[in-house]
């Protein structure tokens, strides 16, 4: 017996050295020039406060060997460069992603120059209104399911909808008024069961496993970006690893995910592959989660991603990228059914969905500078369906069954010219839509089809004054298409921007910009026909917007950030609904399908505001971001009888998010978010008791009642275990903790009687708001191997 028992002590201890002994792996990555992406041999990179580090080979290439698994600052040297340091690297026993760091030249040694490179974004045409957000912070963020449209809210200046939703709100603008764009290659959508016409959904589609960091910019936007008029999101993926193959499984509150990568043939040892991959499929499960719960809808998706590098030569490198999505929204009868699931089916659509976008990059090394050419492909395919009984899918109500494709080239040169930066550069692209729509409540039947041609050309000319102090830059881009009556006026879509930022002091700088920029109509919008066959929105105008901002930014230390900024926005030609008067700026954020009416280009709109902004990377265990914001959101109607405030006119938004290292590979997260008072649409009722299950908003009230202010608070804990050829993290995530009820619209259905039957005469009520403001705690895994 005692022989046993010492056996079983012996085997425990065993275990618990290797649960919580410290692990040691090995850390590797590449050392860049920013300017022209050439290895930078002999650097040399560092652990702070360790004496481990090492120096790049002729590829630019280091590994650090025997370090211990847990979270480090990591700094590059080099002689004639900024140094670069980079916070909150976690160091796992399998796993690590390889760190790459692009260090900016010391243009004079001599003058008055930050001798560091700051961790926060700055680029000298986008001084101001930018804020990045590296992989673990995203991976890390409390309430966000891995989810980087959530993540992006914790950002001043922008918001989202409460609730199933999952839109970005920047400064007061429509969710349908951003662009995004993964590794250059724009893509349309980033979420699950997009609103066609918009861009919202309720569940990000991207994988947070490839992401290298997330780059927001709300103004001063780059001339070789279009159609963008509130916001530019930036997704820069990381390359495969060069030299091993890792395995990547995520299990969290909605989806099951694997992620693969590594060299396509592995390399000989200290070699590196001159291709990569990184591949991953994800899966939903919360069709069988709500079905089990009985909620009367069942949301099913897959999606999946890859890319792959090739390294051609030193000069040149290609790169082909992939994301789509596989979406399935259905209903579902509960055996209990409540007066509130009752009126979700009466209402819901019934969705099935699916994305792709593909991209192919070519970048070319010049002399003195570079040549980034790419081509991309995009599809769209919806199919949109509401019926009388949704369960039964008897009494058509409304359909729409489209599909929209884009090819796309964009080339973009570099070229570096004694003080002066160049960038300049075209994209073409081919747009086709096809829609067939039959809307018995508007009596509407038509098919479209629309093919046409898009162009734009853009120029930016930056440089530095006065011993580096004044960076300036300016560009202007023009842009046209062959289908709308304007399209081709040669000066209706030029669009100029110049940015300013003055170095008052090593910690002091003071910013300013000022733009114009163009969004072509959505194709719902284009593409519209009446019954007899014209398409009366084709001389819509282009969304024009003008942007004025005021900033001045203090860097009290490397790891520490404060910012304000006032910013004006100004929009003229926004497209207004002739059937229901109001301006499309105010709709997009729900499940339907945004701008397929006739409209007219008459709507002004503004938005204008203050933000603040305090981030602290990693620092004594401590990061987080304290972000906020006052604005008001206005918008013009079709009779044009002044500003009314916009659904997104919330005026006030706080949000804080930070995090806190314990010891042993434990982590404390959380994040706050206050939403003030939004507008809300009232509903007219007595229309609505003849049209329903078809709803009739009263656009006349819009703004004269608002919904309560929204405070919500979220926690995620999370442990690491380290072993010899794997790591396990767990987390568990508690959203809404303090139980705040969602603000939310009042909701109305039919009277039934006892039997569930529809009393008569039809009689509209309000439904009882009990389903609302739980708080919900849920847990994750993720495996490295």
């Amino acid at each position: 017996m005692k022989s046993g028992f010492y056996a079983f002590l012996l085997l425990g201890l065993s275990f618990s050295i290797q649960l919580f002994g410290q692990t040691q792996t090995t850390l590797q990555g590449y050392v860049y020039s920013a300017k022209d992406q050439q290895p930078l041999i002999g650097a040399t990179v560092s652990l702070a406060e360790t004496s481990l580090g090492a120096v790049t080979d002729a590829n630019g290439f280091f590994k650090i060997e025997k370090v211990p698994t847990q979270t480090y600052k990591v700094e590059a040297r080099f002689v004639g460069f900024k140094p670069q340091v980079k916070f909150n690297v976690i160091v796992r026993s399998a796993g690590n992603a390889e760190l790459i760091f692009e260090l900016e030249e010391i243009e004079d040694e001599l003058g008055e120059v930050v001798v560091t490179a700051s961790p926060f974004p700055s680029r000298i045409e986008n001084p101001n209104s930018i804020q990045s957000l590296s992989r673990e912070e995203i991976a890390t963020y409390p309430g966000g399911n891995n989810d980087i449209a959530k993540v992006v809210q914790s950002l001043p200046g922008v918001s989202g909808s409460v609730g199933f939703r999952n839109d970005i709100i920047i400064r007061g603008g429509a969710p349908s008024e951003n662009v995004y764009y993964l590794d250059g290659v724009e893509i349309p959508n980033i979420n699950h069961f997009a609103t066609q016409g918009s861009a919202g959904g309720p569940v990000g589609l991207l994988n947070v496993s490839f992401i290298e960091d997330v780059t927001l910019s709300t103004s001063s936007f780059s001339a070789k970006y279009d159609n963008a008029l509130s916001g530019v999101l930036q997704f820069n993926q990381r390359n495969g690893n060069s030299r091993n193959r890792n395995l990547n499984f995520r299990l969290g509150a909605s989806e099951a995910a694997l992620t693969f990568e590594g060299p396509l043939v592995l390399p000989k040892e200290d070699e590196q592959a001159k291709t990569t991959f990184i591949i991953s499929a994800r899966r939903s499960y919360l069709q069988f989660l709500f079905k089990l719960i009985d909620l009367p809808f069942l949301p099913d998706y897959w999606d999946y991603q890859y890319k792959v590098d090739h390294k051609i030569d030193d000069k040149n490198e290609i790169s082909l990228i992939g994301v789509g999505s596989i979406d399935d929204f259905s209903v579902n009868t509960p055996d209990d059914i409540t007066e509130e699931q009752q009126a979700t089916l009466d209402q819901i659509a019934i969705i099935k969905q699916w994305t792709s976008t593909l991209g192919f990059s070519w970048r070319h090394k010049m002399n003195n500078g570079f040549l980034r050419t790419t081509l991309s492909a995009n599809v769209l395919n919806n199919d949109f369906v509401r019926y009388e009984d949704n369960i039964n899918e008897t009494g058509l109500l409304f359909s729409n069954n489209s599909r929209e494709s884009e090819q796309k080239l964009r080339i973009e040169a570099t070229k570096f010219l004694g003080d002066w930066s160049l960038s300049f550069g075209l994209n073409l692209q081919k747009s086709a839509y096809e829609n067939t729509t039959f809307d018995n409540d508007n009596g509407l039947n038509f098919n479209s089809e629309i093919d046409f041609f898009k162009y734009g050309l853009f120029i930016q000319a930056a440089r530095t004054f006065f011993d580096n102090r004044l960076e300036a830059s300016f560009g202007i881009r023009n842009d046209a298409d062959s289908f709308t009556d304007n399209g081709f006026n040669d000066i209706a879509h030029l669009s100029p921007r110049l940015s300013l930022a003055y170095r008052l002091s090593e910690k002091f700088t003071l910013n300013a910009a000022a733009g114009r920029y163009f969004k072509i109509p959505p194709y719902t919008i284009l593409g519209f026909q009446n019954n007899a066959g014209e398409f009366v929105n084709q001389d819509a105008d282009y969304i024009r917007t003008d942007h004025y901002v005021l900033g001045l930014e203090y860097l009290p230390r490397l790891s520490t950030r404060f910012t304000i900024e006032g910013f004006y926005k100004r929009y003229a030609n926004y497209p207004v609904s002739i059937r229901d008067g109001v301006s499309l700026a105010n709709l997009g954020g729900d499940f339907e399908v945004f701008g397929s009416e006739n409209i007219s280009s008459i709507g002004k709109g503004r938005a204008y505001g203050a933000e603040f902004l305090y981030q602290q990377k990693l620092n004594k265990r401590f990061y987080g971001i304290l972000a906020y914001t006052l604005f008001w959101s206005e918008y013009t109607d079709l009779n044009d009888t002044g500003y009314r405030p916009a659904l997104w006119d919330n005026r006030h938004l706080l949000t804080f998010t930070g995090g806190y290292k314990l010891n042993n590979n434990w982590e404390l997260g959380i994040r706050n978010r206050f939403l003030g008072k939004a507008p809300f649409v009232p509903v007219d009722i007595e229309a609505t008791e003849d049209s329903y299950p078809t709803i009739i908003n009263d656009y006349d009230r819009l703004g004269d009642e608002r919904l309560r202010a929204y405070n919500s608070l979220d926690i995620r804990i999370d442990k690491k275990w380290n072993y010899s050829k794997w790591s396990l993290n767990l987390y568990i995530e508690v959203t809404n903790l303090l139980g705040s009820k969602l603000p939310r619209a009042p909701q109305y259905g039919l009277d039934l009687d006892d039997d569930g039957e529809v009393t008569m005469p039809r009689n509209l009520i309000e439904i009882p708001d009990t389903n609302n403001g739980s708080t919900i705690p849920t847990f994750g895994v993720v495996i490295d191997f």
